[in-house]
């Protein structure tokens, strides 16, 4: 870091110490009533500590003057009991707590990854935000009860047995205050290390799952490279970073606990020369001297409890720091909406309407534009086929239907509604939307069908599943619609993932369906059935289809011809043949020709 950054970079750090903070009292706050349970309980359990050094003065005395010590023994014994049974039960309350704080932290955390805009989940990769979940949320649990209890109990015990530490003699306090100080100044550097070992640790671990994801979201691809070893190596570089700031930071807390003996070391050592000659003078007596030796080993106990405090703060504030970085990213509104049922009744049915004007998209300032002054109409049923070469923006039409982008100029209508005024769990729920890559989630086949659709009864999943020509794929099936189809649909063919894919858009019954080369992987006997499914749902529904197969353009009721983000021609196949050129020449190669026709 350079010097001119410095003072910039200080006011950022006590900026984020507030922020730190009350994040963390959000954290707490609705577990306050736990937290001040085991907060008492704790200091129950210290002042019972805090009483021992007074019992045992108490005892010595008994005995230089010869007095029986049996009530002292008895009173001395009840005082550990109670206080050890005090200090468990607020340990008990706290752990609890602990864990009760990382699971709402982890609910909050998963919602809101899960409601991210596109646009931030662009920017972010994958296996780091997991580990926020995981890893980070982990964390949580020290700073968020042990460091707030142990810093409070700390604090207060240390007053008390300072003030006790006077009470019996004032010069011996001072001898050990002088050498703890001198201590404690030098290892207050070691803080803001802690801090920032964590943080950094806490990266390197969200790389390496990064990594992870990486690798086995292609690891078809990267046994048949041969790229284990290259992968193993990418992966274990984070793992190294994290260990080397982990060590890192563990070097720092190991030279802060060592300074926490040392200082209560050195103290007993002065208080013991310092108080030995006041003993011999005849300034205290020895039970005096016994008395501050005792509280001034019990002072490690509190002294230990505000060190492991900062600790745990300055792993917590990394922790938190890498969480609230979710909390500003650019999020959707929570859904409202119940659970889709196929056919709703009272519900709004019929084919949607969609207009775009005048459209103008870019992903942010300084890129170059997706689309410009994109105008198109779809007055309702039917089939709209979209074509082009490739990067002409005809997927980006479905993503900003979806609001999954907003548009930079321009509006899209959707029933003559600009769709930022419908609550976008409306807009969505009235859509089916099938993506290029059909994805298919792990889980079983079942789940997956229903995923847009929870309410979905079994005669909609057979009636569907017929449609899509799967009823013969479930019939294999070892445990029919409740088999496992593996991690992305693994155990199931390209084709039989669109085709799972297309019937989970069917099943929603929608008003508008989008299919985005949703047909690309299929042969031709299950492509002619889907053909005809689609066309007998195109009826009643909005179908807008991305296609590169002029079986499927041939079919539409109108085709958008699209070139470099714009709308260059619309109408039917036939018309475009003649009067479009681009279209013709697509039309005329074989990334559009029908099987059995020759090109040109």
């Amino acid at each position: 870091m350079n010097t001119a950054s410095a003072p910039e970079t200080t006011g950022a750090e006590s900026l984020r110490v507030r922020d730190t903070l009350k994040a963390l009292y959000g954290y707490v706050r609705p577990h306050r009533g736990a937290v001040v349970l085991g907060l008492l309980s704790a200091l129950a359990g210290a002042a019972g500590g805090l009483l021992q050094p007074l019992a045992t003065k108490a005892l010595v005395d008994r005995l230089s003057s010869g007095g029986t010590i049996a009530t002292v023994l008895l009173a001395l014994t009840v005082l550990v009991l109670l206080s050890t049974v005090a200090e468990a039960f607020g340990a008990y309350v706290l752990e609890r707590t602990a864990e009760s704080v990382v699971l709402a932290a982890r609910r909050s955390l998963v919602g809101r990854l899960l409601r991210l805009r596109l646009a931030a989940v662009d920017r972010m990769q994958p296996g780091d935000l997991m580990s926020r979940v995981t890893s980070d949320t982990t964390l949580l649990r020290a700073v968020s009860t042990r460091a707030v209890v142990n810093a409070a109990t700390g604090t207060l015990t240390l007053i008390a047995a300072v003030v006790v530490m006077a009470f019996l003699d004032v010069v011996l306090l001072g001898v050990a205050l002088l050498v703890v100080a001198v201590v404690a100044a030098g290892a207050a550097l070691a803080m803001p290390k802690i801090g920032q070992a964590a943080e950094r640790a806490q990266e390197a671990v969200g790389e390496m799952s990064t990594g992870l994801e990486r690798v086995f979201g292609a690891f078809r691809t990267v046994k048949a490279a041969g790229a284990e070893e290259r992968e193993t190596a990418r992966v274990t570089a984070s793992a190294e970073r994290a260990w080397h700031h982990g060590v890192r930071g563990a070097k720092w807390e190991a030279l802060l606990g060592t300074a926490d003996n040392l200082a209560v070391q050195l103290a007993f050592l002065a208080v013991l020369a310092a108080g030995g000659a006041r003993v011999a003078s005849g300034d205290i007596p020895v039970s005096t001297l016994i008395a501050f030796l005792l509280y001034l080993f019990y002072l490690m106990e509190p002294v230990y409890k505000l060190v492991d405090a900062a600790t745990a703060y300055q792993e917590g504030a990394a922790a938190v720091s890498r969480i609230e970085e979710v909390d500003r990213l650019a999020a959707e509104p929570p859904a409202t909406r119940q659970p889709v049922r196929p056919r709703t009744a009272g519900a709004v049915r019929g084919p949607a309407q969609v207009r775009f004007e005048d459209v103008s998209f870019r992903y942010a300032p300084g890129l170059p534009y997706i689309h410009q002054q994109v105008d198109f109409d779809v007055p309702g049923a039917g089939t709209t086929a979209f074509v082009g070469p490739s990067g002409a923006g005809k997927s980006t039409v479905f993503s900003l239907i979806e609001r999954f982008y907003e548009t930079t100029g321009g509006r899209i209508l959707l029933d003559g509604r600009d769709i930022r005024q419908w609550p976008l769990s409306e807009l969505r729920s009235v859509i089916g939307y099938v993506e290029q890559d059909a994805p298919v989630l792990a889980g079983t086949l079942r789940e997956n069908l229903v995923l847009t659709a929870p309410g979905a009864t079994d005669d909609d999943i057979r009636a569907v599943l017929a449609r899509t020509r799967l009823d013969t794929l479930v019939e294999r099936l070892p445990h029919g619609l409740d088999t496992l189809v593996g991690h992305r649909g693994s155990k199931l063919s390209g084709g039989e993932r669109q085709r799972v894919a297309i019937a989970r858009a069917l099943l929603r019954t929608p008003r508008l369906l989008l299919l985005d080369e949703a047909t690309s992987q299929l042969d031709a006997v299950n492509e002619l059935a889907l053909r005809d499914a689609l066309a007998e749902a195109a009826r009643e529904t909005t179908v807008l289809v991305v296609a590169h197969r002029l079986s499927t353009v041939t079919d539409a009721d109108r085709i958008v011809v699209m070139d470099a983000g714009r709308v260059r021609a619309i109408g039917t196949h036939e018309q475009l043949v003649e009067r479009d050129e681009l279209y013709a020449q697509l039309a005329a190669t074989q990334l559009l020709l029908p099987a059995g026709r020759p090109a040109g």
